[in-house]
């Protein structure tokens, strides 16, 4: 149906729109915001802290006419700028922190052109809260396929190969900007907010078909810094598991590759490895910095998974995932793009 310009546009509105405009400033953005929207503020960050200055320094009145100026020259720009190709069919969905004066001003003046603008009702406070609502239901409406197996066993990888033959796919570790362990982090590539997170999480969830299964990585309660929604979690633990073997050299061979940027900065890898000394004392961290300096790559890698990272993975994952232990398996020999194609092939060909 129709919206009418005297509706009241709700968040499950969302994607009755050609695009969704927030006009928030940009530390506001950055913080979170509706996945794939555009930030066009109308008012930057110093312009935003200057009307509040204003506001409570001076005069309500004075802040108020600034802060007209500067709203109504920051419209221009963004019509003059990012706008100009839009047709006249286009519909954009505009909101602010909470459905104001913000939504409001660039609202009226997208009209006044002739597009079919509408303001998100309650703003970002409405659809931060329609967000965490639905994480505690929707993960509900769906059974999961958790992907378990050691460290390096190209689980992430074979997930790309799943959503690349059509299945429903649920990449928490890309989502969250991070390999869920403690080498995990990626360079140059800081993680999202915590709110953005659930964002992404929410986005990807609502677009899948409850009738079909959804394939996950195994996690833990953390990825990095970020929580994993705890509905979501609650659901994958209780969801069917799927364990890829890999034979321990393929997997020190693909791990060398995934993890290159610490071979090139092992003063990187080595504070890393010090946080662990005291679960596995001196001896142990000593051994693994000494064949960091020599370039053992192999043999250091090798040590740590049979040391520290399978026997963690195996106890976690037997705790926390209830089927675990009549997980079906999966032998990979290579982890390479042909083998991941072959074993997504014969997951999705297995499926009933």
């Amino acid at each position: 149906m129709e919206l009418k310009r005297s509706d009241a546009v709700t968040v499950a509105q969302l994607d009755a729109f050609d695009e969704v405009i927030d006009v928030r400033s940009p530390a506001e953005f950055a913080l979170d915001h509706v996945p794939e929207a555009l930030n066009c503020p109308v008012l930057d960050d110093a312009e935003r802290a200057y009307v509040g200055t204003l506001h409570k320094q001076v005069s309500p009145f004075d802040a108020k006419k600034i802060g007209a100026a500067l709203v109504a020259k920051n419209i221009a720009l963004h019509i003059d700028e990012r706008f100009r190709g839009r047709d006249r069919g286009w519909r954009p969905l505009v909101y602010c922190w909470r459905g104001g004066q913000r939504s409001s001003a660039m609202v009226h003046v997208l009209r006044q052109v002739g597009w079919d603008a509408a303001a998100l009702s309650g703003g970002y406070r409405a659809y931060r809260r329609e967000v965490m609502a639905q994480l505690e239901k929707t993960p509900r409406r769906f059974s999961f396929q958790v992907v378990c197996g050691a460290t390096g066993s190209g689980k992430s990888r074979l997930l790309a190969a799943l959503a690349a033959q059509g299945a429903q796919v649920l990449d928490l570790e890309r989502l969250a900007r991070h390999r869920g362990s403690l080498l995990g982090e990626l360079p140059g590539d800081p993680q999202p907010s915590q709110k953005m997170f659930d964002s992404l999480v929410w986005s990807a969830l609502k677009r899948f078909e409850p009738a079909r299964p959804v394939f996950v990585e195994a996690e833990s309660k953390k990825i990095g810094q970020l929580q994993v929604p705890a509905r979501l979690l609650e659901r994958m633990r209780e969801g069917e598991c799927l364990r890829l073997e890999v034979p321990l050299p393929e997997r020190v061979r693909f791990l060398i590759g995934e993890y290159r940027h610490f071979l090139e900065e092992p003063a990187a890898l080595k504070e890393k490895l010090q946080c662990l000394t005291g679960r596995y004392g001196r001896t142990v961290i000593d051994r693994w910095i000494a064949q960091t300096d020599s370039g053992a790559w192999g043999e250091l890698v090798a040590d740590l998974l049979v040391t520290h990272y399978d026997p963690s993975y195996l106890r976690a994952t037997t705790q926390n995932y209830l089927h675990y232990d009549e997980a079906r398996s999966l032998s990979l020999e290579r982890l390479d793009e042909t083998g991941m194609a072959q074993a997504a092939r014969q997951l999705l060909k297995a499926r009933p």
